[in-house]
């Protein structure tokens, strides 16, 4: 495990980068892992595989903190698109950005789109030499003591469990959504079919990060949504169109409740996509939430990381 001091002197404890319980499996395209909180309300699983592509072009991110005395969890998707090198550069340095940003803890909404925004930018810089133009999506979820934060740029998906109930909090940013295709065409872009809507008939997607050529009209603006962690709330998911191309939102929920354990959990929904037909890369990571049951203790864990 890696541990990382970083943020502003005093206040923030250290970053734990990729956390997990045992060495991430990773052989051949494939790797899974999982962690645990150190309080026990939260327990993660991710699973990663490069399917039937010829190469990986997924990445994934968690990270955990203490700031100003609060347990703070980040977790992210990244399915880059035209080449890897976008989609690892969010892995590298979106989440660091993000807590080192002034008013992380005071306006977590306004700092997640302003890092976005900004991580967009460095990433266009740091490539301003290159001759490709690759991309990627952003799915990730910020937890801030009880209140989680999921932001979207692109067709990656966060999906919770609420009782049961599988709703999605975010909304898949396609060409051919209503609000999106007035947006491009306002900045004076086309929306084309393709084989699928494309934006200028090339990307199939309205938000992106990086995509030079494309910059005027694909965005790496953040829809934010908020939800406050409350006895009902189960789970999180977030994962790759990989999975949601053959994986309805409500059947992911289902075969999460089947397993007891989130990387198993992870494991299960990476391999029912496969088994689907999912031409993808497929990445995903499960989230759950422990709520103490009344009466009964927490059980006690030593402070010490080793």
């Amino acid at each position: 495990m890696m541990v990382e001091s970083s943020g502003r002197e005093g206040e923030q404890g250290p970053v734990v980068d990729a956390p997990h319980e045992k060495d991430p499996v990773d052989v051949g395209g494939y790797s899974s892992g999982g962690w645990k909180s150190e309080d026990g309300s939260l327990s993660c699983g991710y699973s990663s595989f490069r399917g039937r592509r010829a190469s990986m072009e997924d990445f994934y991110d968690v990270k955990s903190s203490i700031i100003d005395g609060k347990h703070i969890s980040l977790f992210g998707i990244f399915d880059g698109h035209g080449g890897s090198r976008a989609a690892e550069y969010l892995k590298e340095h979106l989440f660091q950005n993000l807590m080192k940003h002034p008013q992380f803890m005071t306006d977590t909404k306004l700092a997640i789109s302003e890092t976005y925004k900004q991580t967009d930018s460095d990433f266009l810089d740091s490539e301003s030499n290159a001759l490709r133009d690759d991309g990627s999506t952003a799915s990730t979820a910020v937890l801030v003591g009880n209140h989680l934060y999921v932001a979207n740029v692109g067709d990656s998906r966060a999906v919770i469990s609420l009782a049961g109930k599988a709703i999605p909090l975010s909304d898949d940013h396609k060409p051919n959504r209503s609000d999106e295709r007035k947006r491009i065409e306002n900045a004076g872009g086309v929306v084309m079919w393709a084989g699928t809507w494309r934006v200028g008939g090339v990307l199939a997607m309205s938000r992106a990060f990086g995509n030079r050529l494309l910059k005027q009209f694909v965005v790496a603006e953040p829809e934010i949504q908020e939800q406050e962690i409350g006895d009902e709330l189960e789970f999180l998911i977030l994962a790759s169109d990989g999975l949601w191309d053959v994986v309805p939102n409500e059947d992911a929920v289902s075969l999460v409740r089947e397993e007891e354990e989130p990387e198993a959990a992870a494991r299960k929904l990476m391999e029912t996509a496969f088994s689907r037909g999912s031409a993808d890369n497929i990445t995903c990571i499960v989230v759950k939430f422990h709520h103490e049951k009344p009466g009964v203790d927490s059980p006690t864990e030593s402070d010490d990381p080793s």
